[in-house]
């Protein structure tokens, strides 16, 4: 998880520091799925299974809300502080959440009651210095709702996988995200083509090959691991971001960053360890 979370923190900021050189945001998007698609194609063949899968209409979607969420994000990355970029996506417990109450029919805990009335506290006070005009820590609107909007993308986009997972290979299901967003973003960006020196492509390059770093760690935590336990290794990507942010884009985070990170960051570790954490004050049945 420690790998996954690194691989992150890099991926978006080599996303964020090719957009400083004029790179458009879907020309980004278009060379991270490119990367990915060659090198998910090939895990599948590895495998020795059938590219296509069995539920393709779902497949489909999922790279459709993957793609979407995808942009959003990229947005987000090259419009915000690496931190605070970072820290809106750990919003996504509450849309999961909601989205599983919904859709999957699932019993909301009390932990998760409480990680939602965290992370909206949490996001209340980091956005509340935008809404007062308090210029010195202001975050721009459009890129504080992207980056929610990102979030909500990746929640619906995990309670797709969690269905797929029932009757497909999970190298298909990866397979099928780069397969939507190569040709949405290159149909996107093609009269805003900017042709990078050869330095801006390796670090392109870079982006597909970070996200890959973080998906393999990501799932072989999940493999050898509880989720919850792995999951909660997983937010330190926000210090490694935030670390990142301070030393090649000179950006301090500030206090309303730090405490409502923290209050984010809480309600979401609260949400993963679940009735554990909260035992010792329940009481008995």
């Amino acid at each position: 998880m420690l790998l996954s979370a690194l691989g992150f923190a890099l991926m978006s900021a080599c996303v964020k520091y090719v957009s400083n050189y004029g790179i458009p945001l879907f020309e980004i998007v278009a060379a991270r799925a490119l990367v990915s698609l060659i090198i998910s194609y090939l895990d599948v063949k590895r495998k020795g299974i059938c590219v296509w899968g069995n539920n393709k209409p779902l497949l489909f979607v999922r790279g459709t809300v993957g793609t979407i969420a995808l942009m959003c994000v990229y947005y987000a990355v090259t419009t915000l502080p690496l931190a605070e970029a970072t820290i809106l996506q750990y919003v996504h417990p509450v849309f999961t959440a909601l989205l599983g109450v919904l859709f999957l029919k699932e019993r909301v805990q009390t932990s998760t009651v409480i990680c939602i009335a965290f992370c909206l506290a949490g996001l209340w006070v980091m956005v509340q210095p935008s809404i007062n005009n308090n210029a010195s820590v202001e975050l721009p609107p459009l890129s504080i709702v992207t980056a929610l909007l990102g979030a909500f993308g990746s929640s619906i986009a995990y309670v797709i996988v969690r269905k797929l997972s029932q009757t497909e290979d999970s190298s298909v299901i990866i397979f099928y995200f780069p397969l939507v967003a190569l040709p949405t973003s290159v149909f996107l960006v093609w009269d805003q083509f900017v042709w990078p020196s050869l330095t801006l492509t390796f670090i392109l390059f870079l982006v597909g090959v970070f996200t890959q770093i973080g998906q393999y760690g990501l799932t072989k935590a999940m493999q050898t691991q509880a989720a919850g336990k792995a999951s909660a290794y997983s937010y330190i990507q926000i210090v490694f971001s935030a670390l990142i942010g301070v030393w090649l884009f000179n950006e301090v985070p500030s206090f309303w960053t730090y405490l409502g990170g923290g209050l984010i960051v809480t309600g979401a570790l609260i949400n993963v360890f679940g009735r554990r954490l909260l035992k010792p004050w329940m009481p008995n049945r």
